[in-house]
C-alpha cells in the first residue's frame, strides 16, 4: 500500500524551489487497540456529551467551542471565528536560517517526518539540498502550516533523504529549573566518580532500535491469544523492589569490584588469623 502523504507543497531555499511530500515516520497505527463493550449485550458503546448541569444528551448541531474566562462563565466560538484565527498557506515550506544539527536541544522535538521529492523532475533540486546540508553538516530550520498552525520545522540529512522534525513552541516546553530547583549541589567523591566512569565505559556500545522490544505489546498480544484460545490468563508477579544500602558498595559491584575485594579481603583476614595462631 502507498503511503498517503500528510502534506504536500514546496521546500524554498532563497530562489531554489523542490516540490515535496511529508510522509509521517512514526505511527501507534499498529499497536493493538481496545473497544469499550456493553458487558450485558457484547455491543460497542458509543461516546455520547452530556449537558453538565441537566445530565441530557448534547446533539452534534449543538455543540459549539467556548473557551473560559471566569469559572463557569464561557465566550462562544462559531466554526468560522475559530477558522478566522487560521493562517493563509502558499504551501511553501520556506527555509529561513541553516545550523548546526547538534545546535538545537531536542526537548523541542516534536514528531518526525519523512520529507521526499514529490516526483522526478523534484529529484535533483532534492539532491542537491540533501547532499549540501550532509556536507556542511548542518540542519535547516523551515516553517509552514501545517495542521492549522504555522509549524516550525527542524530539516536534516537522513540515510537517502530528508528528515522534518515539528519542533515544540518555547511555551509548550517546560523550564527544566522548576524540576531541577530542588537538587543539591552535591560534591562526588574522586573514587565514585571514577568507579561511575568504569561502568560506563565498559557498558558502551552503538545504538540499534531492533533490539528494544515493546514488552507490553508483545504481552498483550499473549493475553489476547490466551483468551481467544480459551487458556487461562496468569497474573503477572510484581517486580521485587530493589534498595540501594551503600552507594559505594552498589558502585563497587556495578564495576565488577565487589566480590574481588571481598575475597581479597576475606583472604588478608584469614592470613592474618594463620599468623597469630
Amino acid at each position: 500500500m502507498v503511503p498517503r502523504a500528510n502534506w504536500k507543497g514546496v521546500l524554498k531555499i532563497a530562489e531554489v524551489i523542490c516540490p515535496v511530500s511529508l510522509y509521517t515516520a512514526a505511527s501507534t497505527s499498529e499497536r493493538i487497540v481496545f473497544h469499550t463493550l456493553n458487558r450485558a449485550t457484547g455491543n460497542r458503546v458509543e461516546r455520547q456529551y452530556i449537558d453538565a448541569e441537566t445530565e441530557k444528551p448534547v446533539d452534534r448541531e449543538d455543540q459549539v467551542k467556548g473557551y473560559e474566562v471566569s469559572e463557569g462563565n464561557y465566550i462562544e466560538l462559531t466554526p468560522d471565528e475559530v477558522k478566522a484565527a487560521v493562517p493563509e498557506s502558499d504551501k511553501t515550506l520556506a527555509v529561513s536560517a541553516f545550523i548546526g544539527c547538534g545546535d538545537i536541544d531536542d526537548v523541542y522535538f516534536d514528531k518526525p517526518y519523512y520529507l521526499a521529492p514529490s516526483d522526478r523532475v523534484a529529484e535533483e533540486a532534492y539532491a542537491i539540498i540533501r547532499d549540501g546540508l550532509r556536507e556542511k553538516k548542518v540542519a535547516a530550520i523551515a516553517r509552514t502550516l501545517l495542521f492549522r498552525r504555522v509549524r516550525t520545522l527542524l530539516i536534516r540529512p537522513h540515510e537517502d533523504g530528508l528528515i522534518a522534525t515539528t519542533l515544540n513552541f518555547d511555551y509548550e516546553v517546560r523550564a527544566a529549573a522548576d524540576e531541577f530547583r530542588e537538587i543539591p549541589d552535591l560534591k562526588i567523591k574522586d573514587e565514585m566518580l571514577e568507579l561511575a566512569e568504569h561502568i560506563i565505559d565498559t557498558k558502551m556500545g552503538e545504538f540499534d532500535i531492533t533490539k528494544f522490544d515493546d514488552r507490553y505489546e508483545a504481552a498483550l498480544a499473549d493475553v489476547v491469544k490466551a483468551k481467544i484460545e480459551g487458556r487461562k490468563i496468569k497474573p503477572r508477579k510484581a517486580p521485587r523492589e530493589e534498595k540501594v544500602i551503600d552507594l559505594m558498595a552498589a558502585l563497587r559491584e556495578s564495576a565488577g569490584l565487589g566480590k574481588s575485594k571481598d575475597k581479597a579481603g576475606s583472604a588478608s583476614r584469614s592470613g592474618s588469623r594463620r599468623k597469630a595462631g
